[in-house]
């Protein structure tokens, strides 16, 4: 049995915070990075949590991402919010955006924040739930280096590269929130389970020549499986194009990896797209929203995207979170 540590989100805050900044991470992208790994970790997504606190110290250290990176915004036209991350950590970018995005929505009804030159942004839908917070309708897409290959092919094109849609509520919290990469599984998982020993399950990634595999190491060495087949290529081609092409970013063909150390920055890209649908569903979406989550929580048994990650989120706040207690000494070394 894996042997853990119950800490309160502000705990995982602190620690996280702590760590990256040792590491030589600015304290500003050290808060913003830091506030996102709580939040993960309270929406129950461990493997984007603090399991990755000591990746992105050792990739400071390695150079793959500049710590110290200030994030440079401009607005090439009034409905488009541009950042340009600096090959630093992404969520200090996205923060910057986010500043001009969401008041630029709300003044003209619709807008849009593309980012380049950036890191590995984390749980995408962390960044949608924000803007869905604002009462915006937040669509987001980030490219991620190649491992999914073409339908027919075995050499990786594309990445896993997710996409997330967060629609408002009336309570604070998101009506829906979807968040999903183009594979079957995150490949964040596959190296879980290849950090841990253990074996995935059938469908996850394939090897070399594209058969499938039960190995993490033979899947990472493979490609990722796309979800729903010749589908999942298709969604993660429009990710690229959105997270990339869109943006000024570069492709994941030419993207270092966000594992290791070699191959400096990946510079990838993100895209966000706000609206104000009182602008564009007048009185009406609310309810139009409300009477579509129903119609699915009507029926026994049938799961909303995003109702697991809220039960978890809520939870988290008053009761903290169990964290692997390995994870946590990897972190505690950093700070020795």
């Amino acid at each position: 049995m894996t042997e853990t540590r119950t800490l309160s989100l502000a705990e995982i805050e602190d620690l996280s915070f702590r760590a990256l900044v040792a590491a030589g991470t600015s304290e500003e992208s050290a808060r913003a990075l830091a506030l996102a790994t709580a939040a993960t970790e309270a929406d129950g997504v461990a493997s984007h949590g603090l399991a990755y606190i000591p990746i992105y110290c050792e990739h400071v250290r390695c150079g793959k991402v500049d710590g110290q990176a200030t994030p440079v915004l401009t607005r090439p036209k009034p409905g488009v919010v541009a950042v340009d991350a600096a090959t630093g950590f992404a969520h200090a970018a996205i923060d910057l955006g986010f500043e001009t995005l969401v008041p630029a929505t709300r003044e003209q009804g619709l807008a849009v924040l593309v980012i380049r030159n950036s890191y590995n942004c984390g749980v995408l839908g962390y960044h949608t739930y924000r803007l869905a917070q604002e009462g915006l309708v937040g669509l987001g897409f980030t490219n991620a280096p190649a491992s999914i290959a073409p339908s027919g092919g075995a050499k990786p094109v594309v990445g896993t590269n997710p996409f997330s849609v967060a629609v408002p509520g009336s309570d604070g919290q998101p009506a829906l929130l979807i968040d999903q990469s183009a594979s079957t599984i995150a490949k964040s998982e596959v190296m879980k389970h290849a950090r841990e020993g253990k074996p995935i399950p059938i469908g996850w990634a394939l090897d070399a020549e594209g058969n499938p595999t039960t190995d993490p190491n033979v899947g990472l060495k493979g490609s990722m499986a796309p979800s729903g087949g010749y589908k999942g290529v298709g969604i993660a081609l429009l990710t690229e194009i959105m997270a990339a092409a869109l943006t000024g970013a570069t492709l994941g063909i030419n993207a270092s990896p966000f594992s290791g150390t070699s191959g400096g920055p990946p510079r990838t890209g993100q895209c966000f797209i706000a609206i104000d649908p009182a602008a564009t569903a007048g009185g009406n979406f609310a309810s139009t929203v409300a009477e579509l989550v129903e119609a699915i929580r009507f029926q026994d048994g049938a799961h909303l995207p995003g109702d697991g990650r809220r039960t978890k989120r809520l939870s988290a706040r008053g009761h903290g979170v169990d964290v692997n207690a390995t994870t946590l000494s990897k972190i505690e070394a950093i700070l020795a």
